[in-house]
């Protein structure tokens, strides 16, 4: 049986991000091949290690009373020694704390990392963060036997200082939606097609500034729901966003209920994409997933993602511009719609993205295996622009 341990994430089933997502679809993949599977999961709180079973995964559960980015750290550091116990091949979400992979070199066990963004340059870090990111970046180069990017930019990016044989390009992927409730719009005083979309964390890199901005400068006659932790201005970004808003700018919060975000982001006019840094970003992916015409920050990580199925903008008075097109432009929304699924049936379906992962930790297990990517297949009803 071909084994793989999942280090880097909180844990599944997923509750927080993109790589706990992606960390589950691979879990459940790699089961159904007959892989086994194990995922390390953080806990609050203090106490022994303890393991339990998800759907045939192994999980095992790692309590860390420290929290924020020192729990992380404890925490990455207790996965890593304990999946030390066998010589399984072990998979790295993230690259966060690398340094700790050196165990892996030291013992002879075969490691691969995903890579994700370039994190150590975003603005939000303080500068020791910044050092202590690019510190790990280069111990990942170093101490990983494979690394997986998410992003052709990602890849010639870390190709300048590695050996392009060792990084493999594989993007993220995300589920289909097909349809979604609508009565779960009444909840927030929404009706279908009659608003626009943000999902992203309040900062400047993300252009929720600019995208607000840009929306409030004249009356739309549609909402902006901006998704988000936006409940307290606990920093001056905040207050900046908040003061740029128009009254048909909404913030609901943080909503991490799957049902409902799809909801929200299926029945929406459009999406507005503010990225300006990263790799493929989850989030955009889901919207191609959902059908969403995208208004993107116009830069090369996204364009790649999105491909001529977006509107793009390099300034909020750009943004602006777009905005007041799509709404007097019913039409080339519906066009944008329609590009976006081919797009995302073409490129990010899970499908695609696990057999090639399934594809490279077969190598890296040491059983080869012959995996086929089939073209995306449904048996629900074919894709109507018009719902």
């Amino acid at each position: 049986m071909k084994k793989i341990r999942i280090l880097g994430t909180r844990g599944i089933p997923a509750q927080h991000g993109g790589f706990e997502t992606f960390a589950e679809h691979l879990a459940l993949h790699l089961t159904k091949q007959d892989w086994e599977v194990v995922v390390y999961c953080q806990e609050e709180g203090q106490g022994k290690t303890y393991e339990t079973t998800w759907k045939g995964i192994k999980l095992i559960h790692i309590p860390v009373k420290q929290k924020r980015a020192l729990g992380t750290i404890i925490f990455d550091w207790k996965a890593t020694l304990h999946s030390c116990k066998d010589k399984n091949l072990a998979l790295v979400l993230g690259y966060n704390t690398a340094i700790f992979s050196i165990l892996y070199r030291l013992l002879g066990i075969k490691s691969i990392m995903n890579m994700d963004g370039i994190e150590w340059k975003r603005h939000k870090w303080s500068k020791l963060e910044k050092i202590w990111l690019h510190f790990n970046e280069r111990c990942g180069r170093w101490f990983s036997n494979h690394l997986i990017a998410d992003h052709p930019e990602i890849k010639n990016y870390l190709k300048k200082e590695t050996n392009e044989n060792k990084i493999t390009m594989i993007p993220y992927g995300a589920d289909e939606i097909h349809n979604a409730d609508e009565s779960i719009l009444t909840q927030y005083g929404l009706k279908k097609r009659e608003y626009a979309i943000v999902i992203a964390r309040p900062e400047p890199e993300n252009s929720i500034y600019e995208i607000v901005h840009a929306f409030s400068q004249r009356k739309r006659n549609i909402k902006l729901v901006v998704l988000g932790n936006y409940d307290k201005a606990e920093n001056l970004y905040k207050e900046k966003v908040f003061s740029a808003a128009s009254g048909e700018v909404i913030f609901p919060g943080a909503i991490y209920d799957k049902e409902q975000v799809s909801a929200l982001r299926y029945h929406a006019l459009f999406y507005a994409h503010g990225h300006q840094v990263g790799g493929t970003n989850p989030s955009l992916v889901e919207a191609l997933g959902a059908g969403s015409p995208v208004l993107a920050h116009n830069n090369k990580y996204n364009k790649w993602v999105v491909k001529e199925s977006s509107q793009f903008f390099s300034s909020k008075d750009e943004c602006a511009e777009k905005i007041t097109h799509l709404l007097e432009n019913k039409a080339d929304l519906e066009q944008m719609r329609i590009k976006s699924k081919e797009n995302f049936r073409e490129n990010f379906t899970w499908l695609k993205i696990l057999s090639a992962y399934e594809e490279l930790l077969s190598d890296w297990a040491g059983t080869e295996v012959e995996v086929e990517i089939k073209k995306h297949t449904t048996t629900n009803a074919p894709y109507d622009p018009k719902n």
